[in-house]
């Protein structure tokens, strides 16, 4: 099974689960990117990896018009259904592979993607992708969960991940994120991070397999109780495990 497969079998999977996800669906999450895209009356917007279409829909409630872009037909149908129920008509959805989209050079307003580049196994061409079809003076927005500076942390924190969901690839750091946004010719214009608190028990859940959690439960409770945070706040609570993910939203530009 390559990655692209494996992808698309884990998102089928996690569809339903993670469109309806308090996460991933809170509120002030959605408000704070489609904030950063300030999609105007007259601009045409391409949401890349779109899943269940919760920024979508959110700035098909401003733009003109949104393009939902996504792998997974699973995830697309939660992103039509969605549209569908607020009532917006000036969403299409387009199936297919980010290192390879489907749309002229200098095709939108705006370019934008949310949780997803750890899921690409090449991020750099999807990067690329993205400054290609977006306008000379369009507005790009990318928000993504990273990993810690310290490689010894990132590479633990990605080792759980993997086990969690084996269509993640790699949670970069910032640093490195911002390397690849500029290398692909984006002009950053402002980056903001924080971190919002998860509970196991709801992020192991979305991925609706019981006999993959057991094991990873073993496993970070073992780690916490040893005190190893694993670069993203690995802790006890009761019993429980806590941890966080660590955002980072950087909106930039296409020169003109």
């Amino acid at each position: 099974m390559d990655h692209l497969q494996r992808t698309a079998q884990e998102f089928t999977r996690q569809a339903k689960q993670f469109a309806t996800s308090a996460a991933i669906t809170a509120t002030e999450l959605t408000a704070r990117f489609v904030d950063a895209v300030d999609a105007g009356p007259d601009t045409t917007i391409l949401d890349v990896a779109c899943g269940p279409g919760i920024v979508t829909a959110a700035l098909a409630a401003k733009a003109r018009a949104v393009v939902a872009f996504d792998l997974t037909p699973e995830m697309l149908l939660q992103a039509r259904d969605r549209c569908a129920k607020a009532g917006l008509t000036n969403v299409t959805f387009e199936q297919g592979n980010a290192t390879a989209l489907p749309f002229a050079d200098n095709s939108f307003d705006g370019v934008v993607t949310r949780l997803s580049v750890h899921h690409f196994d090449v991020p750099q061409l999807v990067l690329n992708e993205m400054f290609r079809v977006l306008k000379p003076g369009g507005k790009f927005v990318l928000a993504d969960v990273v990993s810690s500076e310290d490689s010894g942390e990132s590479e633990l924190h990605n080792a759980i991940e993997v086990l969690r969901d084996p269509s993640h690839v790699r949670m970069l750091p910032a640093t490195e994120l911002t390397s690849m946004i500029t290398a692909a010719g984006f002009v950053i214009e402002t980056q903001t991070t924080w971190d919002q608190q998860r509970k196991f028990e709801e992020w192991a859940s979305i991925v609706d397999d019981p006999q993959r959690v057991a094991p990873l439960r073993t496993i970070v409770q073992r780690l916490a109780q040893a005190g190893e945070h694993a670069g993203f706040g690995l802790s006890l609570a009761d019993g429980a495990v806590g941890f966080f993910h660590r955002w980072h939203l950087v909106t930039g530009q296409k020169p003109r």
